[in-house]
Parts: C-alpha cells; sequence; structure tokens
C-alpha cells in the first residue's frame, strides 16, 4: 500500500488560526510554516482595531517571538517577505458574530479560501471573570462554528479543549462526553446563552447601580464564575466553560468534519523547534518557580498521583495528525492528549527531579547569592493543609490584629498585607485542589488508533510523532523543561 503523506495534505492549504498568541496556538503557527512552506496562507485572528494594529502585534506577540529562530535562520534575509507572503493578520475577536471581522471584502475573501480552521482561542485562568470566560471559551465556540459554516471550502474544524472538561473525576476517563451527558441533557431544554447572559447583565447591572469599582466588579464576577461552575458540577470557571463550549460545539456542528482535541497539561517543547521553549508559567511552573526562589515550603499534593502532562510540541503534531486523517468526515471524533495511561509520572518523581536539579543548579537571587532549596513539607489532604494555615498563619495574623487594634490601628498597613497575601495563597490553593489532588487516568484510545494510523498510512510519523511512551521524563525535567522555564520566562521577569 502506497504511503500518504502529511505535508502533501498541507500543500497549497489555507488555514485559519484563533488564538495564535497563546503558547499552543504559535507553535502550531510555527511548525506549519516550518515544515511546509508551500502552505498557501495563514490567516491569523488577532485581537486588534485595525489591520495595523493587528500586524504589529503578530509581529511582536508571535513573529518576534525566539520559538520562530530556527524558521528565521532557515529563511535569513528572506524572512519577512516569506512571512508577509503566507501569514495574513485579522482584526478580530471570537466574542463577536464573524469573528468581529468588519472589512467585507475581507471575510468574503476568507469565507472562500479557508479551508482547515484550528480554534485555540481561549482564557486558560482558573477563575476568570465569568463574562468573560462565557464570552471566548463558550460563545466564542459557537461564533466559531457560526463562521465556519459559511467557508465553502471547510474541510475540518479543529477545536482545542482540555482534559480536565471531566471535572472532579476518578479512574478510567473516557475519551468521549459522557462526563457531560447529564449536562447537555440539562442545557438542551432551555436555552443556556440568553439564561447566562442575562444573569450575566443583571449581576453588572447590580454592581453598576452600587458604583462598584474596577476591583469589586472583577472580583464579584471571578466569584460568579465559581458559584455558576459548582452549581453544575465542576470545580472551576475555566473548565465549566469549556465544557459548555465542548457541549453547544457537538450539539450544532450539522454535518461539518469536527475534531476535539483534549490536552492535559502542556508543557514546553520537548525537541521542536528546540527543545525547552515555553511561554510563560504553565500550571506546575508556578510551583517550580516558587520553589527554587524558597518561597513554597509546603505543598498541597498527593505524592504518589499521577501529574498528566505532555511537552507542546507533541500536542501541535497531534493536531496535524488529527486534521489530515479527518478531513472531509462528516462526524467528530475526541482525541485525550497526555501522558498518564502510557508513561504516567507522579508528583513524588517530579518533586525528586526539581529537588536534584536545584541542589545542583541553585537559584541565584537578587543580592548574588544561591538559594538553597529543601525537601519542603507535603499535605495529602486538604484538612491538614488548612491545620498546619490556621497554627502557622491564621493564628499569628489574629494576634497581629489584637496588637494592631491596642495600638491605635499603628500596623494598619502591615496586618492588611498580610491578610490580603494569606487570601490570596488560600484561594490559589482551593483552586489548584482539584488537580494536585487528582485521581483520574485520561484513556486515549482514539489517540493510540491515530498514532497506529500515522505510523501505518503516512510516509512522515516521525516529522509528526506524538507517543508520550518516548519521554524519559527524568531527562525532560532535568536538561529540557527546567532550564527552558528559567531562559525563557523565568530569567526575562
Amino acid at each position: 500500500m502506497e504511503l500518504k503523506s502529511i505535508l502533501g495534505y498541507l500543500q497549497n492549504k489555507t488555514i485559519l488560526v484563533t488564538g495564535a498568541t497563546g503558547f499552543l496556538g504559535m507553535v502550531f503557527v510555527e511548525k506549519i510554516l516550518r515544515v511546509q512552506p508551500d502552505v498557501t496562507k495563514l490567516y491569523l485572528l488577532l485581537r486588534a482595531s485595525d489591520t495595523k494594529s493587528a500586524t504589529d502585534r503578530m509581529q511582536n506577540q508571535i513573529i518576534g517571538k525566539e520559538l520562530f529562530r530556527v524558521l528565521r535562520e532557515k529563511w535569513g534575509a528572506e524572512f519577512d517577505s516569506f512571512i508577509a507572503k503566507k501569514v495574513v493578520a485579522v482584526p478580530g475577536d471570537v466574542t463577536f458574530d464573524d469573528l468581529g471581522v468588519k472589512e467585507f471584502r475581507l471575510r468574503e475573501e476568507m469565507c472562500t479560501d479557508i479551508e482547515i480552521i484550528l480554534n485555540s482561542a481561549g482564557t486558560t485562568n482558573f477563575d476568570e471573570r465569568y463574562d468573560i470566560a462565557l464570552s471566548v471559551n463558550t460563545f466564542g465556540v459557537q461564533h466559531v462554528l457560526s463562521f465556519a459554516k459559511k467557508c465553502l471550502r471547510l474541510e475540518m474544524l479543529l477545536h482545542v479543549s482540555t482534559a480536565y472538561v471531566c471535572g472532579e473525576r476518578e479512574g478510567l476517563i473516557l475519551e468521549d462526553s459522557s462526563c457531560m451527558d447529564e449536562m447537555e441533557k440539562e442545557i438542551t431544554k432551555f436555552d443556556f446563552k440568553v439564561q447566562e447572559k442575562n444573569l450575566v447583565e443583571e449581576k453588572l447591572n447590580e454592581l453598576k447601580a452600587q458604583n462598584a469599582t474596577e476591583e469589586v466588579i472583577t472580583t464579584t464576577m471571578k466569584d460568579f464564575g465559581i458559584e455558576r461552575a459548582k452549581l453544575y458540577g465542576w470545580p472551576n470557571t475555566y473548565v465549566f466553560t469549556k465544557a459548555i463550549g465542548e457541549i453547544l460545539l457537538r450539539h450544532s456542528k450539522e454535518n461539518l468534519s469536527v475534531v476535539i482535541i483534549r490536552p492535559t497539561v502542556i508543557t514546553s517543547t520537548y525537541k521542536e523547534p528546540f527543545p525547552g521553549w515555553v511561554q510563560g508559567f504553565r500550571t506546575i511552573d508556578s510551583v517550580i518557580a516558587a520553589y527554587c526562589k524558597g518561597k513554597l515550603t509546603c505543598l498541597l499534593v498527593d505524592p504518589m498521583s499521577v501529574f498528566d502532562m505532555v511537552p507542546v510540541d507533541m500536542v501541535v503534531n497531534s493536531i496535524t495528525v488529527a486534521m489530515v486523517a479527518n478531513a472531509n468526515k462528516s462526524s467528530s471524533i475526541i482525541y485525550h492528549v497526555g501522558s498518564s495511561l502510557r508513561n504516567p509520572i507522579n508528583f513524588l518523581n517530579i518533586h525528586s527531579f526539581i529537588f536534584r536539579y536545584f541542589t545542583k543548579n541553585p537559584w541565584i537571587d537578587k543580592d548574588g547569592k544561591p538559594v538553597k532549596v529543601g525537601k519542603g513539607t507535603i499535605f495529602k489532604t486538604m484538612a491538614t493543609f488548612r491545620m498546619y494555615m490556621q497554627i502557622r498563619f491564621m493564628l499569628p495574623l489574629e494576634g497581629l490584629k489584637f496588637v494592631n487594634k491596642a495600638f491605635g490601628e499603628y500596623f494598619q498597613d502591615l496586618y492588611v498585607n498580610y491578610n490580603q497575601k494569606l487570601k490570596l495563597v488560600m484561594r490559589l490553593v482551593e483552586l489548584y485542589e482539584p488537580y494536585m489532588l487528582f485521581k483520574g487516568i485520561f484513556d486515549d484510545n482514539n489517540a493510540e488508533d491515530l498514532r497506529r494510523i500515522t505510523r501505518e498510512s503516512f510516509v512522515e510519523s516521525e516529522t509528526f510523532n506524538f507517543d508520550p511512551k518516548c519521554i524519559d521524563w527524568e531527562d525532560y525535567f532535568m536538561h529540557t523543561h527546567i532550564a527552558g522555564l528559567q531562559k525563557h520566562v523565568m530569567l526575562k521577569r
């Protein structure tokens, strides 16, 4: 049997990418331009007021990044002209109809030419304001789907979700929609969009009538998001709004070819375009950064829990192969892209790697002194963590409150500062608790089938490898991930 070509499929294709300034979207753009320069065009939808602003944003926040170093070296003096020919910065926004593309001629051109849509737009903040999370993660998906239906030559709509739409489940989590079946039945009984929009408007109008400050509005809308998520059975605003986005997409897709990719925790590049590139702090990276600076002496985590993570370039490879394998099929399929089933790593091992790394390569503080790291204290339950916080911080804070009152609020600024910091820590711990104590393993039979199809049917299986079994986690942490985090994020702040 003659093998097919992934690069051959991508040749002369026109692709729309939303969320291209995000970590995953950016790595996808770089990969496509590097491995298939004969792609016809990449439209990048960017939040901007006009074409010039969109182009400036593309140059500063995407093309100008170190991620594009290999591509820039490959093209040399012709790099700028190559980008100008292949990439179009489109001012728009997924929160609007027609994706906010105001220019009629451009919109018509896009609807005529686009064959593939990658929707990676989303806000990943666990406690984002409810109005913002809804508009991007939920209703933004509807707007992308609506636009996709207008694209005359569309072969594929690929939507990036998250494996954690499952909520707080345990055991083997299936690669399907079963975790949302009850919710899907519920929201199809009424117009979810109208209901939630009305609730959001009522809440905002109520705050406006109270002359609430922007800070109060933000805090209230964040709390409202958590409240709505928990009402429907999800732990936070992020996974709730992503879950509803999935439901609405499947419910309204009609005959479109739709793929849903559910990555787990996405980490720095494994190999491409070079190892260790990362943008910003990715979940566990905040813990690593605080730990190496000596600011994290205790942690709520089950050491034996599996932490499901996957390098970003592997996710991009899975996206690309899924596009090619499922193009022009009037069906939908879900892929879990992670490592917990095929190549699990637990928190105990991660902690060991991080401890060993920073013992050998200590962080140098602002005074030029190496920071000595300790093993730290691990709390396996929220109850024991709360007890520790009560004794270690909350009781002394109550003492400070009493002294402050006795001395005519002489220590008021100090008290307020400590109180705010403590509240922030407890909020963050409560947000991350479901993941630090997560007991689920993500089934990836669909993804494994896709890997098998890639090996058996396509010539470029190595170029688009996304098999987590090939990752040596110790080597990845000790020589790739932590060094990359330091170089590309921590030392630039």
